[in-house]
């Protein structure tokens, strides 16, 4: 159960005002053999009451008329204005303490200079060390509140930028497979059939899956299916595709759309500019507690990099913003295939 600001405040208030006093109180007690105990007890009781309304009406000062974000020449000149009227006002508050000494010793208290100053110094130093402690919890619990709304809107900038980068690829895609079943519209009729139903349930996936940030493997490898398919009607034999995944892997959580892109980029700008066409292998395994995830593509790395520029940045800045500094995505090119590898951490 979370315990609320007013409830810490006067706990606080009690504990820090009465232990003080109550000590002080049976040191008078111990140590004064010719005053009344129970003017001592009177005294005490009358100190613990000014002390808990002085130290309240100053913080209700404080918390109306004073930032604690900051503070600038004229909050600390009221400050130190609240706590030299507290301060006389608590030092003037022991006046009412003369009557029980009266009453309890049958004869006035001798209010001599010394007592009065050292009464009047025993005030300052009370409210001074409950200002400084107030002040001190004050600051922190800003800097506190402070750094919450500070990852809150860090977390709100992150969900917006994540938002929109999937919001480009479900339009990279789309209009990509739309193209193609413009294409094939008057050639083939049933292979245009086909085709629709694919694209159905890939932007039904797309789309039911664009507020989530992970998913796990395997649905993502049956949207990755649909998509190598869809991409055979119109690619036929000039694409080869094959996969390896560990099935131990299947169901850890991947971001959405995310493999599915490095296909659609080594389709798209690998095999689809070979005359004769290539192969698109996907490898998926584990190595030291990362998912690597490797899309190997026939072509050169040279002709692709300016035209995959925004889909390859897209998946690197979705890694930085999901997994900031511990995923990594790399291109390389080897033997006229290009690799792409991403590893996320397990």
């Amino acid at each position: 159960m979370k315990i609320s600001n007013s409830v810490w405040f006067w706990f606080l208030q009690i504990i820090g005002w009465g232990i003080p006093i109550t000590i002080n109180g049976i040191g008078k007690i111990v140590m004064d053999s010719f005053s009344s105990k129970y003017y001592t007890y009177a005294e005490i009781f009358i100190i613990f009451l000014s002390g808990i309304t002085c130290s309240t009406l100053l913080r209700n000062y404080l918390k109306k008329h004073i930032s604690f974000d900051g503070f600038k020449t004229k909050e600390i000149f009221k400050i130190l204005i609240a706590y030299f009227i507290t301060s006389i006002a608590f030092a003037i508050s022991f006046l009412f303490a003369l009557p029980f000494y009266k009453l309890f010793n049958g004869e006035y208290l001798e209010l001599t200079s010394l007592l009065i100053i050292s009464n009047i110094l025993n005030a300052f130093a009370f409210i001074f060390l409950w200002l400084i402690f107030y002040i001190a919890i004050k600051s922190s619990r800003r800097v506190r509140e402070n750094k919450i709304e500070r990852l809150q809107m860090e977390s709100t900038i992150k969900e917006a930028q994540l938002n929109t980068l999937k919001g480009q690829i479900n339009p990279h895609f789309m209009f990509n497979s739309l193209n193609n079943i413009r294409g094939l519209m008057l050639e083939d009729v049933d292979k245009s059939r086909e085709m629709i139903t694919r694209l159905s349930e890939m932007l039904r996936y797309s789309l039911s899956k664009n507020n989530i940030d992970f998913i796990a493997l395997n649905e993502e490898i049956e949207v990755i299916e649909n998509y190598i398919e869809l991409s055979k009607i119109q690619l036929e034999d000039r694409l080869v595709f094959t996969s390896e995944i560990a099935s131990n892997l299947l169901h850890i959580e991947v971001p959405p759309m995310l493999i599915q892109m490095l296909i659609e980029n080594a389709v798209k700008h690998g095999i689809s500019n070979q005359k004769n066409g290539g192969i698109v292998k996907l490898n998926i395994f584990e190595k030291n507690k990362n998912l690597v995830i490797e899309v190997i593509n026939t072509g050169k790395l040279a002709s692709t990099k300016g035209t995959t520029k925004i889909g390859l940045k897209n998946i690197e800045d979705r890694l930085v913003l999901l997994y900031g500094g511990k995923a990594n995505f790399s291109l390389s090119e080897s033997n006229n295939h290009v690799t792409a590898t991403i590893q996320i951490p397990i």
